[in-house]
């Protein structure tokens, strides 16, 4: 009894072994060269909001971020509340414009600063991490209100026609985008319990790359 049990075990980890290598295979022509940086985008959309990945090559010298949080940049809020941590001049004459939202375009600004000082740029960016937290008085994050402002520096050329592609802030109409910007990193976003400052509704973390030396 025992025979016949190990030749089955043996037969269906072979054709395992069979598949994952023919899967293997067919990858193997969507690896990176050395210096090259590959964005897997979804099939037929010529300006998606994320890459389903990025692949770079082993020579691809690479920058990681911190995470970044917002500036305390509106002194008309009180200290220590979310609204304290948004910039007006960001948001003048734009309707709607959520608390969340409002963080997120500072903190994709210091993102911007943070990569140039490092010798790199938006466009370099290749992944990204953003952790929310629910408003007060809110049951969930905010993700609507993150991805408006995310479009703001993000993602927002067309890939076919190379066409800014105007984006709303908050309720009102789309306009051009703060930064035109052709990158669309890999990225993942997650509600948490706390962030670091009291305040902060928005922290990121991006990976940038160095396309030329």
């Amino acid at each position: 009894m025992k025979r016949p049990s190990k030749v089955l075990t043996a037969t269906v980890l072979t054709g395992a072994f069979l598949a994952g290598g023919t899967a293997l295979a067919d990858a193997r022509g969507w690896w990176p060269s050395p210096k090259e940086v590959r964005v897997m985008l979804p099939e037929g959309q010529s300006n998606p909001a994320i890459a389903g990945g990025v692949a770079t090559g082993g020579e691809v010298a690479v920058y990681q971020s911190s995470g970044l949080g917002p500036s305390p940049l509106n002194p008309s809020a009180p200290a220590g509340t979310p609204e304290r941590y948004t910039d007006p001049s960001l948001t003048e004459g734009a309707e709607g414009v959520t608390v969340t939202e409002a963080q997120a375009l500072v903190v994709l600004r210091n993102i911007k600063a943070n990569l140039e000082a490092a010798g790199v740029t938006p466009a370099d960016v290749i992944t990204m991490k953003c952790y929310l937290m629910k408003p007060p008085g809110a049951t969930v994050a905010d993700y609507a209100g993150w991805n408006r402002a995310y479009r703001q520096y993000f993602a927002n050329v067309d890939l076919e026609s190379l066409e800014v592609v105007p984006v709303p802030m908050g309720t009102s109409a789309p306009k051009p985008p703060l930064l035109a910007s052709k990158s669309r990193p890999a990225r993942a976003t997650m509600e948490v319990a706390s962030l670091a400052v009291p305040g902060w509704l928005v922290e990121v973390e991006v990976t940038a790359v160095y396309r030329k030396r």
